[in-house]
């Protein structure tokens, strides 16, 4: 059976901060592009993670589309002590652990947050347990290690790729595994 996943980054938060797990709300006041997307999502069932960012997101792509429970594995990456900070905050005190967190990403986490590696089980839990069908609502992050594991690329080559708001980004995996359709295309 194919599988084939829309997957959309929540609307933009103007943050200049790590924000994570940080609950912040999207702006959703482009409604045309919000209709543009809606408009080119399928009639496939939504879910969103439990952060209000995506979760209004989603409802405002929903229409008459089946809405499905909010899955909190869909979560951005957790910053942990680094959250609300900025890079150059972050970069005043713990500049080498904020270098090797980005330059060598894997299984080094912030202070009370999460690895790459850690984020990606978690996501990939989700995305496992979704729909052969869906719309997923979320984050730059959990785009990115769905991303990955279709490219089957390291974190490094991954990072490479841009994910903005309101993007859409698509995955299908056929009998011959994970293929990547579109990255963020913007409507």
């Amino acid at each position: 059976m194919t599988r084939r996943l829309w997957l959309v980054r929540h609307g933009p938060t103007h943050a200049k901060t790590m924000i994570g797990w940080t609950d912040r709300p999207a702006d959703l006041s482009d409604r045309d592009c919000l209709a543009r997307l809606s408009a080119a999502l399928p009639d496939v069932p939504v879910i969103s993670s439990d952060l209000s960012r995506a979760m209004a997101t989603a409802d405002a792509l929903q229409g008459g589309r089946t809405r499905l429970p909010h899955d909190p594995r869909l979560r951005e990456l957790h910053f942990g002590a680094w959250e609300n900070r900025t890079h150059a905050e972050v970069d005043a005190t713990e500049p080498a652990l904020l270098r090797a967190f980005w330059e060598e990403a894997g299984d080094i986490s912030p202070p009370g947050g999460e690895s790459w590696n850690q984020m990606g089980r978690r996501v990939h839990a989700a995305m496992d347990d979704l729909p052969p069908q869906a719309i997923v609502v979320c984050h730059f992050g959990p785009i990115l290690a769905m991303l990955q594991r279709a490219m089957g690329c390291d974190v490094q080559a991954v990072f490479a790729h841009r994910i903005e708001p309101l993007s859409l980004t698509e995955i299908a995996m056929e009998d011959a595994g994970w293929q990547v359709l579109r990255i963020n295309h913007i409507l």
